[in-house]
Parts: C-alpha cells; structure tokens; sequence
C-alpha cells in the first residue's frame, strides 16, 4: 500500500491531464498493489483501426460526441494515434494509413507508435467497423475503473496529507466522486420524437386538469401565472432587506408542506438557511401558522388559549417533510454536495437558499461580481442536477429606493448573470403611496392596520408571461395573504 500512494501523485487522472508525458506516466503504471490495472487492448485495438477505415467519420464521431479523449485509452501508443486522428478530423480529412502516418510523424511520434508498419498492422486486425460502438463501451468503461482506483488513491493520500478544513475535503471528494457518475450517464443525441411524446403527456394533463405542470406555491394568482414551480428550474425571488424576501419564501414552503393535494405524494423540501438559525426559523414559522405575534409571545403577552395553537403548529411542522441546514458561510460547492447527498436518502421536490449573497465565493477570484456569478451559475447547475425547481433568494440594490420606483431586474445586486441564469425572476416591492390599488383591496387594507400591500413583480419568466401580483404582508405574523383578484398581465 504504501508504494502505491507514494506513487498516486504521479499518476493522478484528472480530465484536464491533456499532456503527453502524463498519459505516459499514467500508461506506464503497470499495478497498483501487484494488480493490472483495468485495460483491453484488443479492445482499443479494434477501435482505433474502425476510426481509421470508416472514410464515414462516424466512428470518431460518435467518440467526439461521447467526450471520448486520448486519455481513455491505456496504451500510451494508442493516445498518440488518437489524438493525430482528432487532429486529422478537425482539418476535414479522412483518415487513412498514410496521412495519419504523415501527421504522426509531422509530430515526431510515428516511431513511437511502430511506424507505418504498425498502423498497416493496426488496421488489418479487423474485417469491418461493425463492432465499434461495442469497442468503444469497452474501452469507456475500462477507463472508468482506472479513473475510480485514480480518485481512491487520491481521497487516501489527501487524507493523509490534509491541512484545511475537512468539510470542504468532503465536498471536494463528493464532486470527484459523483463527476464519474455523471460522465458515465452521458446523453448523446435523441430521436426529436421522445421529447415530443413526453410534451404530448404534459399537455394532456394540463388540459384534463389532471395535475399542474409544476409544484403549486399556495398563492393562487401566482400559481396561475406560473403553472408552479418546475424541475431543473432555478426561481429567483428578490427584494431589498425587511420586505419579507424571506418570509414569502418560508410561506411557500409551508404552504407546499400542509397542501392537500400532496398529502399522499409528500414533497420533501429541502432549505438552506445561511441568515438565520434552525432554531429562529423554526420560531418564526410556528407563530405564523399559529397565528401568534412572535414578538407579544417573547414579552408574554399571549393569552393562554394561544398555547394550543402553538402547540399544534409545531406537530404538525415536527411531521412536515421539510429539511433545513444552517450552516453559515457554505461555498455552492459545499451546497451542492450536500444537497445531492439529502436526495440520495429522500427524493427532493424543492431546494431553497436564503440567500444568494451569503454563500462564500471562490477566494481565487478577486472579484465579487465573478465570484457572485459563478454561484449563480453553480445554482442553476444544481437544480439541473438534481431535476428540482432551486428557489433562490438574493438582494437588491437601492436604487428603486433611491429612484422611488418599483425594482427591476437591473437592481439584482452585484451581477447580471443572476438574471441570465435566472427561469423565473420575482421582485418583492413595496406598493407606492398614489398608485391605484383596487377598491376591495382598498377596504382590506383600512380594516386591518396591520395589513401591507406588496407588489410581486414576476420580472422574468423564461416559458411564460410577465406580470404582477398583489399580496398582503401581515408583518406581525411573518405571513403573505393573496388579496383577491387576478393577476395582472403586463
């Protein structure tokens, strides 16, 4: 064992190794542990002389579509011709004995390889390109294996050497561990029918009103904009502090948890809470579905009878499949991973973050816009992953405040990749005194003091219409009532 770690460093795959003296330092390893390592040559044999005779081009093709790379094969040999046909099929040439000859001693490397000799003898091993697409599974997996033994070794020797903090090992290992997974489950193109057959299934239940397209919020006039929240989309809802970014938020996943119409498919949500602590929101949610000021509570003046309430609030959250992670400071990596590891155990409907300007960037980029996009990018990258709507909370600047105007998707804080990346893009905005608000919207407010009206701008909606939605704040409960109406259209 311990020559085979000592010796990991110098055979550490990784795909970014492209040089030709690291294949041939990794195709050089004979064992690891008195043990060959995973290899077929008959196998990589058979699939660099299917590239050579198909004058088609749709042998290497088909690798280039697969992300196949030199590296994939073990032979160091066969990584050199492989990458003289790559080039070869780059320039638009077909590949054949003497111009692959011709490139590979354009690069100094015919000799390496055997010479024309080897190449004749390369390709008079098979009869026909019949058996490639099975050739290059063969030779995929066996690169696989090698990549796995390279990852184990590399988890043993970081182990043994590590510095830093062992979550972000963790991570670190998880992704390298899971990027193999993902590699292997490559797509390649599909006939247009599939896609078609499951947009035809949609669109029947939409029209026998069977089911909603997506994972309804509780607030009817958005759900009616929306269709519902949809997997692998990531939903940004902003604001700028103390507008109830976070309560909506919570309101949402609340109104998921209690929903009737998933009481026999639960939906299990999960939230990361980088403000706030379990505890606080745990305290905050309670009080807001029990109807109870969370403040009055702190100082003691409740009426007994409320305790109930309380009580029943909180059973009834002790039951609710929703999952939450304080952590502060976690970088979209350490988020990442975390989240695919709750989904292993639990299928994930929903993912929250509260919120975007918090998650820690990557201290190798100076700039906090850079940093702030390569989260965004991150976020959007995880709800694809994992094939669940990422609601993602984030700041505004100040100048709606500033301008006394409604937000706008100019005003998300920091960068404007959040709005690229963005499906959906909600601005939170208090209404502005003067503006029309509607007649029984008018009355509910002067009947409550306690009632807010806030404008849910729906700024952006990649497969869907714009518009607005009013909503009442009622502060003292931390809760978002929907007035009644219809939403309106811009």
């Amino acid at each position: 064992m311990a020559t085979a770690v000592s010796s990991k460093k110098e055979n550490s795959f990784s795909k970014k190794e492209g040089t030709a003296s690291a294949n041939k330092k990794v195709a050089d390893r004979q064992a690891i542990e008195g043990n060959p390592l995973p290899s077929n040559q008959d196998a990589e044999q058979g699939l660099l002389a299917a590239c050579i005779m198909d004058a088609s081009g749709e042998v290497i093709g088909r690798c280039i579509e697969q992300s196949f790379g030199s590296d994939h094969f073990y032979h160091f040999k066969h990584q050199l011709i492989f990458e003289a046909l790559l080039d070869l099929h780059r320039e638009n040439k077909e590949a054949d004995e003497i111009l692959l000859a011709e490139k590979l001693s354009s690069r100094g490397q015919l000799d390496q390889v055997g010479g024309q000799e080897g190449l004749i003898e390369l390709t008079s091993r098979i009869d026909t390109t019949g058996h490639a697409s099975f050739w290059l599974d063969i030779v995929k997996q066996k690169a696989l294996l090698r990549r796995c033994i390279y990852v184990a070794f590399d988890i043993i020797d970081g182990a043994n050497d590590l510095q830093g903090e062992v979550d972000d090992f963790l991570s670190n290992m998880e992704q390298r561990v899971c990027s193999l997974s993902d590699e292997h489950s490559i797509r390649t193109s599909i006939p247009f029918k599939e896609p078609i057959g499951d947009a035809m299934a949609q669109i029947k239940r939409m029209l026998s009103k069977e089911d909603s397209d997506g994972l309804l919020t509780g607030y009817k006039d958005l759900d009616n904009l929306t269709n519902g929240l949809k997997p692998a989309e990531m939903v940004v809802i902003a604001a700028r502090p103390s507008v109830g970014k976070t309560s909506l938020a919570m309101n949402i996943v609340e109104n998921i948890a209690f929903s009737p119409k998933y009481v026999d498919d639960p939906k299990n949500v999960l939230v990361f809470s980088l403000e706030m602590s379990a505890a606080s929101l745990a305290m905050r949610m309670i009080c807001g579905r029990a109807r109870v000021n969370m403040n009055d509570l702190r100082r003691g003046f409740i009426a007994k009878d409320y305790a109930e309430k309380l009580n029943d609030a909180s059973k009834g959250f002790q039951e609710a499949p929703i999952w939450v992670d304080d952590t502060s400071g976690l970088t979209i990596n350490q988020i990442r991973a975390k989240a695919r590891r709750v989904k292993t155990r639990n299928p994930l409907s929903l993912i929250v973050v509260d919120y975007l300007q918090l998650i820690s960037g990557d201290t190798r980029s100076p700039s906090r816009e850079n940093q702030i996009s390569d989260i965004s990018r991150g976020l959007k990258a995880m709800a694809k992953e994992l094939d669940v709507p990422v609601v993602v909370l984030s700041q505004l600047n100040r100048d709606s405040e500033k301008e006394k105007r409604d937000p706008r998707l100019s005003d998300l804080r920091e960068s404007g990749s959040i709005e690229q990346d963005a499906d959906i893009v909600m601005l939170l905005g208090k209404h502005r005194k003067g503006e029309d608000i509607r007649e029984a919207d008018q009355e509910q407010q002067e009947g409550d003091e306690d009632f807010e009206p806030i404008q849910l701008l729906l700024a952006k909606q990649r497969n869907g219409p714009t518009g607005r939605v009013n909503l009442a704040f009622r502060r003292k409960y931390t809760r978002f009532d929907t007035m009644e109406g219809d939403p309106r259209l811009n």
